[in-house]
C-alpha cells in the first residue's frame, strides 16, 4: 500500500526571530571545506570542491573565519528559536580541528526539541568514536556512494584499502552511537553496486537514503551520468511493507518505503525528482532553477562565517561574523535575510 503524504507546506519565515520552529528547514554547519576524497560530483555546499584544490593547490576555499565558541553561539541560539534539525557536514568534518570541541560542546536535549547529526565520510570513524559516543550527538550518517576499492577509486579518488575502512566505522558505530545512517547518490558509476549497499544495510538495519544526482557548475560533464531512482523503487516496493510518498514541507518529494532489516523494521527512502520540489519566492527568477532539484530545504553556516539559505546560490550568503557575540542580534539579521529570501527581494 502506498500513502501519500501532501500536507500543505508549512509558512517558513513569517514572523519574527523566535519563529524559527515554523520555518521548516534545517542547519546544516560546515566545519570544513577540506576532505581526504575527491568525489568527481561534490560542489561542496557552494566552496570549491576538494576535488579541484587536490589537482591544483593554487585553488583555495575561502579562509576559516569562526571558532568553536561562535559556531557553538549560532547553533544554540538557532535551536533555542526553534531549529528542529542540525547537521555537521564539510567537506569532512571530521578533519576539522574544531570538530571535538564543537561536538563536545553540544548541550544535552531532547529529540523533541532538535536532533544533530554528523555527516561524515567514515575513514576516520574508528579512530574517533571514542569521544563521538560521548557526546550529544544523536545520529551519524556515512556516505557510502561505493562499495568495492575500483568504485571509491573511479568516483572519489579514493585509495585501494579505503572500503574496508568505512564499513569497519560504520559496523563500529552502530555499537556506540544511538542512530547509524547510510546515504547514497545514484549514478552510473556505482549503479551495478546498488543492489550490494541495500543489502549491506538491510543486514546492518540502518537506515539508508538514496539521492538523486544534482548537477551543478562543478561536476558538469565530469564522471558519469545521472539515473533515474524508478527502477530501485519498483525493487524496493517489491520488498517493502509498506511506501509512504512524502511531498509536504522543505526540500525535494521522496518515498519512504518500510522493509525488513536484519534487526527488525528499517526505512529506506528515496528522493525522487519525479515527485517535484519546493520553491520560494526567490527561485522565481533563479538562474539555477532549472538546474536544480533541490528546491529550498537548508540553511548553510560554514567556516568562513556566512550562512546562506540556497545551497546552490553563493551570492545569498550573509556574513554573520560580526554577531558572534550577540545571538539575538544574529536572530534579527537572519531572520530578516531569510523573509527575504522567500518574498524573492533578496539581493
Amino acid at each position: 500500500m502506498t500513502l501519500r503524504t501532501d500536507l500543505s507546506m508549512p509558512q517558513m519565515f513569517s514572523g519574527g526571530a523566535g519563529d524559527f520552529a515554523r520555518r521548516g528547514g534545517q542547519l546544516r554547519v560546515s566545519l570544513t571545506p577540506r576532505c581526504q576524497l575527491g568525489c568527481w560530483f561534490c560542489h561542496n555546499e557552494g566552496e570549491i570542491p576538494p576535488r579541484i584544490t587536490h589537482h591544483d593547490r593554487a585553488i583555495q576555499p575561502r579562509r576559516r573565519a569562526m571558532d568553536a565558541a561562535d559556531f557553538l553561539t549560532a547553533i544554540n541560539a538557532m535551536t533555542g528559536a526553534g531549529i528542529r534539525r542540525v547537521f555537521f557536514t564539510g567537506g569532512e568534518p571530521l578533519l576539522s580541528p574544531l570538530a571535538r570541541p564543537i561536538l563536545e560542546g553540544l548541550p544535552a536535549h531532547r529529540a523533541s526539541e532538535y536532533t544533530t547529526t554528523l555527516i561524515t565520510n567514515g575513514l576516520t570513524l574508528t579512530k574517533d568514536l571514542d569521544w563521538l559516543a560521548d557526546t550529544a550527538l544523536d545520529r551519524i550518517k556515512v556516505s557510502l556512494h561505493y562499495f568495492s576499492d575500483a568504485s571509491i577509486v573511479a568516483i572519489a579518488e579514493g585509495k585501494p584499502g579505503d572500503i574496508v575502512k568505512i564499513k569497519a566505522g560504520i559496523e563500529a558505530a552502530i555499537e556506540r552511537i544511538p542512530v547509524v545512517e547510510l546515504n547514497l547518490l545514484l549514478q552510473e558509476q556505482n549503479a551495478h553496486e546498488v543492489m550490494d549497499i541495500i543489502a549491506y544495510a538491510r543486514d546492518l538495519g540502518t537506515g539508508l537514503q538514496i539521492i538523486e544526482l544534482v548537477d551543478t557548475d562543478h561536476n558538469q560533464g565530469l564522471g558519469g551520468g545521472k539515473i533515474p531512482s524508478a527502477d530501485i523503487s519498483a525493487h524496493l516496493r517489491s520488498i517493502a511493507s509498506a511506501e509512504e510518498v512524502v511531498t509536504s514541507g522543505t526540500g525535494q518529494g521522496r518515498r519512504v518505503f518500510t522493509v525488513v532489516g536484519h534487526s527488525g523494521a528499517m526505512t529506506i527512502e528515496v528522493i525522487d525528482a519525479s515527485l517535484g520540489r519546493h520553491h520560494v519566492g526567490q527561485c522565481g527568477t533563479c538562474p539555477a532553477r532549472p538546474h536544480c532539484i533541490e528546491g529550498f530545504w537548508a540553511l548553510r553556516l560554514d567556516s568562513a562565517g556566512t550562512l546562506a539559505p540556497c545551497l546552490l546560490r553563493t551570492d545569498l550568503r550573509m556574513d554573520i561574523t560580526r554577531y558572534a557575540h550577540d545571538p539575538a542580534a544574529l536572530l534579527a539579521a537572519v531572520s530578516t535575510h531569510l523573509d527575504a529570501f522567500t518574498e524573492g527581494t533578496l539581493s
